[in-house]
């Protein structure tokens, strides 16, 4: 079986890494507005169980997460748990979210969060502006509409509190290369699974009978959280850390425009306007190098 650093190596270079960066904005939030579509049918916890369930089961074959789990030492082990566990909580919050926000909303309110982090580790003028233009941002889109929906808030706030969560033990399990963190990553969905099996289950069985709505669950899961990870490191092996960092920034007008074809959800031009404000603050912060590594943020999204 290849190791996972060689196919990278020769699959990077198959095509130009904005081609990969490309892909892996799409599936970034194609993935969720599948889910969002499955939620009549499934239920919400039983969508995010499908959706943990499905990449468990692409990547053991791959990164064979017992191995992985067997051969870390303790720290690491402990590591692996957290960012499970996280993994877990974080994709439930977000389908929690979805279910009563936009996704325009979602999706900007995890990208204050990371900002932030770069705000604690970098105290600049230029990561204040951008944190003040990302925060402005997230409240022109709530507005007067969602602000009357706590409970969607408080799971889109959660949400984005446990996506930096994901990006400083995301960064913690990547040390040693991007094959090791893959196979790393493996292993934590592999626990997110044990995590999120007793939440779940019971509306997830519901679809077991049905083999489209499995077969859909399954697709939800590889768009989510495979190939948008996978695209991550293509492109991440090739450009230079600026490039791909402004680049993050046409993720929240990404799932903006999946949310307009696929879920039918029309931005106002204030929406707009928010949206502009949250692409601005992500473009001109500086994330710190050792605590916000680019690659984890971009492939962290849910």
């Amino acid at each position: 079986m290849p190791r996972p650093s060689l196919t990278f190596t020769k699959i990077a270079h198959s095509a130009p890494p904005h081609v990969w960066f490309g892909v892996s904005a799409i599936f970034h939030y194609l993935g969720p507005s599948f889910a969002v579509l499955l939620f009549p049918a499934v239920g919400v916890l039983g969508v995010a169980w499908m959706r943990v369930a499905s990449a468990a089961a692409i990547f053991a074959p791959w990164t064979r997460p017992w191995r992985t789990i067997k051969e870390a030492d303790p720290r690491t082990r402990f590591l692996l748990i957290g960012l499970g566990t996280c993994l877990a909580m974080m994709n439930t919050s977000f389908y929690l979210a979805l279910d009563r926000l936009p996704m325009s909303l979602v999706a900007a309110m995890e990208f204050v969060g990371t900002i932030g982090v770069a705000l604690y580790g970098l105290r600049t003028a230029r990561n204040f502006a951008a944190l003040a233009l990302a925060v402005l941002g997230v409240f022109l889109l709530i507005g007067l509409k969602w602000s009357t929906d706590p409970l969607g808030l408080f799971w889109a706030s959660l949400n984005g509190a446990l996506f930096v969560g994901y990006i400083v033990l995301g960064h913690k399990i990547s040390e040693g290369g991007a094959s090791g963190g893959v196979e790393r990553l493996g292993a934590a969905m592999a626990i997110a699974f044990v995590f999120i099996m007793p939440i779940g289950l019971v509306q997830a069985a519901k679809a077991f009978t049905n083999p489209v709505l499995v077969l859909a669950g399954v697709a939800v899961g590889a768009c989510s959280s495979v190939i948008p990870y996978v695209c991550d490191q293509l492109a991440m092996s090739r450009l230079p850390r600026a490039s791909f960092a402004l680049m993050l920034a046409l993720l929240p007008a990404t799932a903006t425009l999946i949310g307009v074809m696929v879920l039918a959800q029309i931005p106002s031009g204030r929406d707009m306007i928010g949206v502009l404000l949250v692409m601005s603050g992500i473009a001109i912060h500086k994330p710190t190098v050792p605590e916000v590594p680019v690659q984890e943020v971009a492939s962290a999204a849910p």
